[in-house]
This record gives C-alpha cells, structure tokens and sequence, in this order.
C-alpha cells in the first residue's frame, strides 16, 4: 500500500469571512503543494460543495451566516467523505475537546506557524489516503475489478440524493447473463468466470469514466448508476452493453436488463426508498428475461 501523498490529488477548502487571513491562508496551502478554493463563510462553502468534490476544509470558527461549527455539522451529514479542520483565534471559547466533539479531525490556533500547519495537513491527508485505500479493497469484487454490491449499497443512496440536490437525472441498470448456470455447468467454473469478466470489462467501456459508476452485484447480476443521463442516452448505454456482450458469442447467453429512472421520494425513509428503486429496475429486469426482449424500463 503506498502511503505517500499526491497533493496535487487533493482539494483543500479554506473558509474565513477576513479577507486579509483568507488569502493569505489560501496563498499558504497552495504553497504546499495542494489544490485550493476559499470561501468567506459557511453558507459560501456549502455552496461550493455542491460543485466540487473537496478533501478537507480548514474553517475559522467565528463567521457571519453561518459560523464553523454549523458548518462542520451540515459537513458531517451531507458530505461524510470529506475532514474538516477549525481555526480559532486565541480569544476563541471553543476548545480542542469540544470541536473534535463537534466532529472535526483537528484543531489549529491562529495566528498559524507553517510548519504546523503543514504537518496537520500532511497527517490528516496521508490518513484519508490511507483509509480510502483500505475502503477500496473492501469494496472491489476480485474477479471482476468493478465495485462490489457493498459498495453499491453505499453508493446508490449518495448518487440518488446528489441527483435530488442538483437537481439532474438518473437512471439505474440491473443487468443478469441468461442462461448462465447452463453455460457454467457445460464448459466448468474457469469458463463462467471469463463470462463475468468479460462483463466487467464490456460496462467499462460503455459507459462514461468518472461519471457512470459499474458494480459486480452479486453472481452473474451486475448494476450500473447513470447520473445526468437522459432516457434516450440511457437507452444507447444499455443497447451497447447488450450488443457488446452478444458479438463475444458466450454460447446461448444473452443479457436481460431491467433500467428505472431514480427520483428521491422525500415522503419514504431513505433505506426504503432505495429498496423500492433497486426493487423496480430488478423487476423490470425479470420482465425483460421473461419476455425474451433484452431490456425493459419501468415507469417511476
């Protein structure tokens, strides 16, 4: 596992309402190595993170709007992934114990000594690095090289949350290979598995790097998340996974894919509306192997 730390990689929000420390701060970081935005105050940040995907956030604790603690909350249940670290001013009454209460990973005084600071930031980062390294193992299928059903589970309901918030479309794909216990049975495991693989490899090429996320759900069962996609882009998505699988002549398989589009019903808890929308693609799926006609997409 490699431990050290691409800083270009990482994507550090500075957050002060002083123009003067925001600057200066934000000059600071860069020096360091690391990518850098800024933002005056905590209702600005947020805004940010809606756009752009950030590592960490180095916040002051005092500011109009929205101060630093209220900040690292909506942090904390909205975007999860990304550590947040407050800067006080000596006067300040917050203390170390009740800002890591609060849930930031660490806590810096102001006026900052660079050496401080840059030894916070490459611990905290080289940790992150750490456990997203750890978390991508967990979540890889082996055989395939695509995430894993556990990852979907953790994924989908960020993807269809995102989509709610920014308001764009997006569609799910429950995809299963037809006949594939017959395939497995009459030429043995090795040969099933180059079928898993080969599906594997078909969904990343059809679909967009980046953006569209492609997981192993279980067996011969796989799902792909298509955000900002709209029902005719979908279609084609689906239409060339299928045709890709069929010209790689897997003796009598075949694909049968099940696709719904994903809106957030606000009026269900979270984990049953993700149920429902996994459970709908998954149906339309079966209808589509019953039938015999490739795909099916379900009406919302």
């Amino acid at each position: 596992m490699n431990h050290e730390i691409d800083k270009k990689n990482f994507v550090i929000l500075v957050v002060d309402d002083d123009p003067i420390v925001l600057k200066s701060l934000t000059l600071l970081v860069s020096s360091l190595g690391y990518r850098t935005l800024s933002a005056e105050d905590g209702v600005s940040a947020l805004e940010q993170l809606k756009s752009q995907i950030c590592d960490l956030i180095i916040s002051d604790i005092v500011m109009p709007r929205m101060d630093g603690l209220e900040l690292l909350k909506h942090v904390k249940e909205e975007y999860p992934a990304t550590d947040v670290i407050i800067a006080t001013g000596y006067s300040s009454r917050a203390s170390y114990a009740e800002v890591i209460r609060a849930g930031a990973i660490d806590f810096i005084k102001k006026p900052m000594e660079q050496d401080e600071l840059e030894a916070k930031l490459d611990r905290a980062l080289r940790e992150q690095q750490m456990l997203r390294e750890l978390e991508k193992l967990s979540l890889c299928d082996e055989l395939t090289g695509l995430l894993n059903r556990r990852a979907f589970v953790k994924r989908f309901p960020r993807e269809v949350e995102r989509a709610a918030r920014q308001q764009y479309s997006l569609y799910l794909a429950i995809l299963d290979v037809d006949r594939f216990k017959d395939y497995n049975d009459s030429f043995g495991h090795p040969a099933g598995d180059k079928v898993l693989i080969a599906v594997g490899k078909i969904l990343h090429l059809c679909t967009r790097i980046h953006v569209d996320t492609c997981f192993r759900y279980g067996g011969d069962e796989f799902a792909v998340i298509l955000p900002q996609t709209s029902i005719s882009q979908a279609i084609k998505v689906i239409e060339r996974i299928r045709q890709r699988f069929r010209k790689m002549a897997f003796g009598n398989t075949d694909l049968s894919i099940g696709m719904t589009p994903c809106s957030r019903n606000t009026a269900l808890p979270l984990c049953e509306d993700m149920a429902q929308l996994v459970e709908r693609a998954d149906k339309a799926m079966y209808k589509a192997k019953a039938k015999g006609i490739g795909w099916i997409i379900s009406n919302p």
